[in-house]
């Protein structure tokens, strides 16, 4: 298989992590979606990343697809995801938070960097969204006293909180302090990030705008 797009998306690490605990094996082609648009164009029409081209030649596109793809060809028994009920409806939440308080942040860049501009309403409210995101995956962590987020072993929540606030504070440093008004987020972050694959999957954010 091969995964195409850098690891300072939270998005792609997101699935590259994910690959490496279901021990699926993939080439990485680590193109950018300014840099290396045309490249990524002809398997996503949208440009846009994770992009992942299965053995088979199918191409997938947008990470939750992906990682729902990826759960089918997992060894059986360790799908990272829970198997139904009101469990499996909060895990899907939690990484629709996560996801989109990436999405947010990815904004906050776009807005000031790459559009060269920053519209004080836009960046306030996504500011809001993204703090409003954190309270309710504050509010959820805090609820499961488990070892992770939805049990003994880690899962797609807990990698998408994590790459998710990654990014958040490489992108805006000093932004959201997790430590002081979101204790058991920032407690969680840090314990992912000191897990091997973790450190094996990432990349110093450094946005490059269009010419």
């Amino acid at each position: 298989m091969i995964l195409i797009g850098q690891y300072d998306s939270p998005f792609v690490r997101r699935v590259a992590i994910a690959m490496r605990l279901y021990a699926l094996p993939f080439e990485h082609r680590p193109w950018s979606v300014f840099g290396d648009a045309e490249k990524i164009a002809d398997y996503n029409p949208l440009m846009r990343v994770p992009t992942l081209v299965l053995n088979t030649g199918e191409v997938l596109i947008e990470s939750q697809a992906i990682l729902d793809a990826l759960d089918q060809l997992a060894p059986p028994g360790l799908a990272m995801m829970p198997a139904g009920g009101a469990e499996r409806r909060e895990a899907m939440k939690v990484c629709a938070l996560s996801t989109g308080l990436a999405d947010k942040a990815v904004s906050l860049v776009y807005e000031s960097v790459v559009h060269g501009r920053a519209t004080q309403a836009w960046v306030d409210r996504c500011r809001s969204q993204i703090a409003g995101c954190l309270r309710e995956l504050e509010r959820s962590r805090t609820a499961h006293m488990t070892p992770w987020w939805f049990g003994q072993s880690v899962g797609h929540a807990d990698i998408a909180a994590a790459c998710a606030l990654r990014f958040l504070g490489d992108a805006h440093p000093g932004l959201f302090d997790l430590s002081e008004g979101w204790p058991m987020l920032a407690s969680h972050a840090a314990r992912c990030e000191t897990m091997d694959v973790f450190r094996k999957i990432q990349q110093s954010f450094k946005v490059t705008p269009p010419k």
